[in-house]
């Protein structure tokens, strides 16, 4: 308890393996932000230099093409790919079932709107015509970034929607009394007519001040988004999302996050004073830590960042889980592993269960994977413990900023979850497809390559049964031990079907699945493969 107030006023050493940390490491090409929730990796984030994040930003786009069978129109936003607006996107929303809608504090009657439907937008927003948009879904493989007419701008404790005029309550905030005071503060704040507010789950507790000063950027915010929207014509940029330095400071510097330790000075001073607009008190939690090696190894965090890369994860019990992610969904299976520590079969299956549940939660967030996942849990008999396991999934996932949707264990012990995907996961911002394998993460066998090349032999020395002499046949080494011992005598019946004869070499350099016929004489390569 002591140390908790010692980090929450910003006194003594800071420790990374108590409390919530953030670690924020800063270098020339890459910035990266981690989540430790008491030493463990919860979150991670990386930007790097020459990125552009789109997700949040608001441009001034043309309609270039309607497509009424995908009720769906294409909209020019000035990057490589048209951005994707569905008709319902382009319909004004109502709030979503995870807020509370707040009757306004004003006299004036609201006017009696016409209700626009899906089928009066192409109409709305003829091709050729400009569009204000905001992009929900950032571009993800071939596909291009998803946008709404629906836009919002986020605060520090409240969300800014310009052209609606709801106002709304995170219901994550469950104390009647605090949604009582929140109701009465909410209805006087001074938002202007045609404009409606949101009040996030960390507006928990804090005062109507902080409020009314988050109110008044938001709209200055607003009025220079407008002033851009009228400087050209579409396409245009008219507001991009902070960098994320600076959605670090507006998004994690809540009261749960106990300390910030930074490796750079300057960074660390940006984030004191971004922290400062808001509340003084969470200044004195930001901490520069200059280390002699990166921030991450001192820390040892670097050790969980290589692990979110695996596909096999091991959980404290013994069990693990295998993660795949494919272009349909996200499978993920669980196994008892090395888990032998009780006699009680059916309690060691409920034990591996519950961790795995825990950790998938953590993994998807880590791994920042969504769409649709599908957990293959090991078999329980009984319908509490399979109950157990759904809320221990459930309970985890609350930490998780994305929506998600879980669905019961059904009777083959399958669980069905959707995640919200806004960018590309950690795995392909990371990486990309092996040329070789094209993202199989499979290679042919020696004996798949032996048939294979017996195969194109056969089909050369009948084509060029008169012109070829001699050929050779360069191959990987791998292959070429398999021609010499078991397929050996199969190679001697070729020769003999040919009127030269047939010399096999290895080359190291080549890979598995490549070979080259090529004409001894001439020296000219008639096949490869």
């Amino acid at each position: 308890m002591i140390q908790k107030i010692k980090r929450f006023l910003g006194i003594g050493r800071p420790n990374p393996k108590e409390g919530n940390t953030v670690i924020v490491n800063v270098e020339r090409l890459e910035r990266r932000v981690a989540l430790l929730d008491n030493g463990v990796l919860e979150e991670y984030t990386v930007e790097r230099e020459g990125e552009q994040n789109i997700v949040g930003g608001i441009f001034k786009g043309r309609v270039k093409n309607i497509e009424q069978g995908l009720k769906a129109m294409f909209v020019d936003i000035g990057l490589d790919k048209n951005a994707f607006l569905h008709f319902w996107d382009a319909i004004p929303a109502a709030l979503d079932a995870g807020l509370e809608e707040i009757e306004r504090a004003s006299s004036h009657k609201k006017k009696q709107q016409q209700k626009i439907t899906s089928k009066d937008i192409p109409s709305i927003y003829p091709i050729g015509s400009e569009i204000m948009i905001q992009v929900s879904k950032g571009p993800i493989g071939t596909k291009g970034p998803r946008v709404t007419t629906n836009i919002s701008l986020a605060g520090r404790y409240l969300v800014l929607m310009p052209f609606t005029e709801q106002f709304g309550i995170s219901r994550k905030i469950e104390d009647p009394k605090e949604r009582l005071r929140l109701r009465k503060i909410m209805q006087k704040l001074s938002v202007p007519e045609g404009m409606g507010i949101i009040m996030r789950t960390v507006a928990h507790g804090t005062r109507a001040r902080h409020f009314v000063r988050d109110l008044a950027m938001l709209m200055e915010q607003w009025h220079s988004v407008e002033d851009k929207r009228d400087s050209g014509p579409a396409p245009l940029c008219v507001f991009q999302e902070p960098g994320l330095i600076e959605r670090t400071a507006r998004d994690f510097l809540t009261d749960e996050v106990d300390q910030v330790l930074c490796d750079d000075a300057q960074t660390t001073e940006l984030i004191r004073e971004i922290a400062g607009k808001v509340s003084r008190r969470a200044k004195r939690r930001i901490h520069h830590m200059a280390t002699s090696q990166p921030i991450f190894e001192s820390v040892n965090i670097q050790k969980q960042i290589d692990e979110a890369f695996s596909r096999q994860v091991w959980l404290p019990c013994g069990g693990y889980i295998v993660i795949d992610e494919t272009e349909a969904l996200i499978s993920i299976d669980v196994n008892t592993g090395r888990n032998r520590g009780s006699k009680d079969v059916d309690k060691m299956i409920f034990e591996t269960n519950v961790e795995a549940a825990q950790e998938v939660a953590r993994q998807l967030r880590l791994r920042n994977i969504g769409g649709l996942v599908v957990v293959d849990f090991i078999d329980m008999r009984h319908r509490k413990d399979q109950q157990t396991v759904y809320k221990a999934m459930k309970d985890r996932l609350k930490k998780d900023k994305a929506k998600t949707q879980v669905l019961q264990i059904s009777s083959i012990g399958l669980m069905e979850m959707t995640r919200q995907r806004l960018n590309e996961s950690l795995r392909d911002t990371m990486f990309e497809p092996c040329p070789y394998c094209q993202g199989r993460g499979r290679v042919k066998t020696p004996m798949t390559m032996s048939v294979e090349i017996q195969r194109r032999i056969v089909t050369v020395i009948n084509k060029h049964r008169e012109q070829a002499g001699d050929l050779v046949i360069v191959v990987n080494p791998d292959v070429l031990t398999r021609f010499k011992t078991e397929d050996g005598k199969h190679l001697v019946e070729l020769e003999r079907q040919h009127s030269g004869r047939l010399i096999f070499r290895s080359d190291p350099s080549l890979h598995r699945e490549r070979f080259l016929i090529v004409d001894s004489g001439t020296e000219k390569t008639i096949d490869q493969g």
